[in-house]
């Protein structure tokens, strides 16, 4: 059994769920021990506690210790099944983290998954559904495998209740050469709002367009008609012939809205202006 010290780096929630899909994939059992230990709220959040779930629903995995605000579990994977499955976070914690601890396993089953994910789809310390569709999975899908991907409804923090559905089609994974974008093919930028004013929306384009000096048309504001809760996301978007770039800005209580689309409009000019890929 590989033990893994859960203190070791910042990224204590990222190491839970890494080490549940390689252990699914390699069949290998470990145990965490001080999970989240440098975090102000130490051990499993209810959202890592959602992917432990996931991961012994589609594993036939045992796990020992899982409950929120645990600092040592042990897990000891099974056979992959894929199939239909459901998973619910019950707070605003991310879909997109639950997706990916499950996916790794899912993409070597051998038939294809449907995925149903509920809670977060847009939140401050992880991956936009956005990014996750249209810069993710269509570098996986040049590996072989085929997952698309379906926002039923947002969710914001901290009212939650958005949903994802998810289609994973198997296939032989191969490897992938990323060396330039290629030609630039289309920019854009999307205030989106729930339940809240307008105008903070504009301003954060507003801001946004100053730094990037995008046309006018790429600019664009987006009400949501029956959000749950409040909330509000500034996505910038390029998209390249080999790889599209997704930067994305929160609306948050206290911070100016011209703040936020400068932040993220200075975070795109810098990709845009280096040579990543």
């Amino acid at each position: 059994m590989i033990v893994i010290d859960g203190s070791e780096g910042e990224g204590g929630g990222q190491m839970v769920r890494n080490a549940l899909a390689l252990s699914l994939v390699t069949d290998q059992a470990f145990r965490i021990d001080n999970i989240r230990a440098n975090r102000s709220k130490p051990g499993l959040m209810r959202q890592h506690v959602t992917a432990i779930e996931a991961a012994c629903a589609i594993g036939g995995a045992v796990c020992e210790g899982v409950a929120v605000g645990a600092r040592s579990i042990v897990f000891k994977p099974g056979r992959i099944v894929a199939g239909d499955y459901r998973f619910a976070v019950g707070t605003a914690g991310s879909t997109g983290l639950v997706l990916q601890t499950i996916l790794p396993p899912l993409l070597l089953a051998d038939r294809p998954s449907r995925l149903t994910i509920e809670g977060g789809t847009h939140n401050i310390h992880a991956p936009p559904f956005d990014f996750i569709e249209r810069t993710f999975l269509p570098l996986v899908g040049r590996m072989g495998p085929r997952v698309t991907a379906r926002l039923v409804r947002h969710g914001f923090y901290p009212a939650g209740g958005g949903r994802i559905d998810i289609g994973i089609e198997p296939a032989p994974l191969r490897p992938v050469e990323l060396i330039k974008r290629g030609n630039s093919v289309d920019v854009g930028a999307t205030a989106i709002m729930a339940l809240l004013d307008n105008d903070i929306g504009v301003r954060e384009l507003a801001s946004a367009r100053a730094v990037l000096n995008w046309p006018e048309p790429a600019f664009r504001l987006e009400r949501l008609s029956d959000p749950l809760g409040p909330g509000n996301v500034l996505l910038l978007e390029a998209t390249f012939e080999h790889v599209t770039e997704i930067v994305t800005g929160f609306g948050q209580l206290g911070v100016p809205a011209q703040k936020i689309g400068n932040e993220a409009a200075s975070r795109m000019m810098g990709y845009l202006k280096s040579s990543a890929f």
